[in-house]
């Protein structure tokens, strides 16, 4: 199973929070994380946020990242998004 959990912050609080499931043993793990993270934003009405340098770095260490009004081409009104994989298939 995998899980990716997506927050969005404003004024430094939570609000809101979704966990997408994920357990198809077809897709990769970046498969898995780019569908979750469009479930995310489809729920959020967000756009899809672009992916910077420090962005992929911060993912690939700790499998988690923020992304901030400079990673979407649309307006942000919130501080971050932010996305955690909180369990991975094994």
């Amino acid at each position: 199973m995998f899980r990716l959990w997506g927050k969005l912050f404003k004024n430094n609080h939570l609000e809101m929070d979704i966990v997408v499931e994920n357990d198809s043993l077809e897709l990769n793990r970046t498969k898995k994380v780019f569908d979750a993270l469009d479930k995310v934003c489809y729920e959020f009405d967000l756009s899809k946020p672009i992916w910077l340098d420090s962005n992929v770095t911060e993912f690939k260490r700790i499998s988690k990242t923020r992304f901030r009004a400079d990673n979407f081409i649309d307006s942000f009104p919130y501080d971050y998004l932010e996305i955690h994989v909180i369990e991975e298939d094994m």
